[in-house]
This record gives C-alpha cells, sequence and structure tokens, in this order.
C-alpha cells in the first residue's frame, strides 16, 4: 500500500476556485482501479494550505493515475492558482 500526502499552498484569493477546480478530479480519481482513498483537506488555522492525503494499492496504481486525462488536464490548471509548488511525500507503510 502507497500513501500521499500533497501539501499545497494557495494564493490567497483563489482557495475556493482551487476547491472547485479539484472536485472533479476527487469525483474522477475515487473511481479508478487501485484507488483506496483520495480526499482533499483544508487546514484549520490557515485556510491556504490545502493537502491532498491519498491511498493506492500500489506504486503501480499511482503511476497510471499520474498519467490519466483528467489528473494531466486538472493538475495543471491547480497549480498556476499556488502560492508555491506543493509539497509530496509518498510513504510505504512501515508499521
Amino acid at each position: 500500500m502507497i500513501k500521499v500526502v500533497a501539501k499545497g499552498y494557495a494564493q490567497e484569493d483563489k482557495v475556493n476556485e482551487i476547491i472547485e477546480i479539484c472536485k472533479e478530479l476527487v469525483e474522477l480519481t475515487r473511481k479508478e482501479e487501485g484507488c483506496i482513498s483520495y480526499e482533499l483537506y483544508q487546514d484549520i488555522n490557515d485556510s491556504t494550505i490545502l493537502t491532498f492525503v491519498e491511498e493506492w494499492e500500489s506504486q503501480e496504481a499511482l503511476n497510471k493515475h499520474m498519467k490519466t486525462e483528467h489528473f494531466t488536464r486538472i493538475v495543471p490548471i491547480k497549480n498556476k492558482l499556488m502560492a508555491k509548488p506543493t509539497e509530496i511525500n509518498i510513504y510505504n507503510k512501515a508499521i
């Protein structure tokens, strides 16, 4: 199992727009083979921090996801509205 934590920093005036854009990404990704969970969270103390927490059956499933039409279309649009690059960490379960 693979866990992904992708922490992003939105431009202050673009937070709601990013969340709206990401609704389609979340909806379509959850239907993908190998996707266990795929959720977008907003920080309680700083609303500009938006973090995807993802769980995948395998690295192969994650790799396939990153090549899908919806990912390659939506993520670049989202990234243009961010204040700085997203921090992405990919984890294997240790215990």
